[in-house]
């Protein structure tokens, strides 16, 4: 295949302009971070709403292009030879630092900081939050045994003090703002949206609210939270 316009998902979501990115993604934290990279870096891209309905993320055509059937997914034809795809939120972002020349130093002891954070978003803080929110706003909630969402509660202040330490002294996470950054501020950003900052005592973790508070009054997350559009 040489163009976007040859793979399957072109067929459910044409591209209008298929020789940019092309973003399939929805306003998630995890589709938040790969719109608020392309929207940092300058790089042209055409947004793709694709909603978690399984009659979007399960169906044929997404599945072509992101087989574990999650957001954000992309097509980059911008490149020599065949078309790169390339489907979880953090290889998508490793990839556009390497792609853009941002984000991501190319001195290996301050690539491997920037890694090491990346992989602790996706590993920690992403899975730990996201469970916190199911067990206190979505079907979880329903379930009277109190110990998921403590386990949750408590793995989520752990994990928000661990930041809170490694912010100290330091406007973002490894000095320089990075896709660590574009890959945390989301998913801290979604603890209002859960109804859990209360309970984990958001407020006293000092050096992360002051984080959050820089990252929020960038331009380019302001607009990505709402790329793509939501229906």
């Amino acid at each position: 295949m040489s163009f976007p316009t040859d793979y399957p998902i072109n067929n459910r979501w044409p591209a209008k302009d298929p020789s940019v990115i092309q973003l399939y993604s929805f306003p998630t934290p995890n589709g938040i971070k790969v719109s608020l990279m392309l929207e940092e870096s300058g790089l042209a891209y055409e947004p793709h709403t694709v909603t978690l309905a399984d009659s979007d993320v399960r169906s044929p055509e997404f599945l072509s292009l992101s087989p574990n059937n999650k957001i954000p997914a992309l097509i980059d034809p911008t490149v020599e030879g065949e078309p790169v795809t390339v489907f979880e939120s953090g290889a998508i972002l490793i990839y556009l630092a390497e792609k853009s020349g941002q984000f991501l130093s190319t001195d290996p002891a301050k690539r491997a900081e920037t890694l090491q954070w990346l992989m602790w978003q996706m590993g920690g803080l992403g899975p730990m939050f996201g469970q916190l929110g199911y067990f206190t706003k979505f079907a979880g909630a329903e379930i009277e045994d109190p110990r998921p969402r403590e386990r949750f509660l408590n793995e989520g202040k752990r994990l928000l003090n661990v930041l809170n330490g490694a912010l100290d002294g330091k406007d973002w996470v490894v000095g320089d703002y990075s896709i660590a950054d574009m890959a945390i501020g989301p998913w801290l950003n979604a603890l209002e949206m859960y109804g859990t900052k209360d309970a984990l005592g958001f407020a006293e973790y000092k050096n992360v609210v002051a984080y959050l508070d820089r990252f929020n009054a960038r331009p380019a997350v302001q607009r990505a939270k709402n790329i793509p559009p939501r229906p």
